[in-house]
C-alpha cells in the first residue's frame, strides 16, 4: 500500500484541479507508484507468486487506463507518458 505522504505528493503533482482526486492521470500515477513498489519487493522475493498476480493485474489495469487516455486526448496522454517515465 502506498504511505500517506507518499499519496499525498502524487496527489499534488498530478491533479488537474484542486479537489480532483481520480482523474485518469492520478489513477495512473498512484498505479505507477504502486507497481515500483511491488517490483522492488519481487526482486527480493522471487518466489512471491501472489504478489507476481497482483502486479501483472496492475500493469494491465494501468495499461487500460492509458489506452484510455490516449483516445481522448493524445496530448494529456504523452505528456504523462513524459512525466512518469514510461515507455511506449
Amino acid at each position: 500500500m502506498l504511505d500517506a505522504d507518499v499519496k499525498k505528493r502524487i496527489i499534488e503533482e498530478y491533479r488537474s484541479h484542486e479537489s480532483d482526486t481520480g482523474s485518469t492521470e492520478l489513477q495512473v500515477a498512484m498505479i505507477t507508484e504502486r507497481i515500483r513498489q511491488v517490483t522492488d519487493h519481487l526482486r527480493t522475493h522471487r518466489k512471491d507468486v501472489h504478489s507476481r498476480r497482483g502486479l501483472v493485474t496492475m500493469v494491465s489495469k494501468r495499461r487500460r487506463l492509458l489506452n484510455y487516455l490516449s483516445s481522448e486526448d493524445v496530448s494529456r496522454y504523452q505528456s504523462l507518458i513524459g512525466r512518469l517515465g514510461l515507455r511506449r
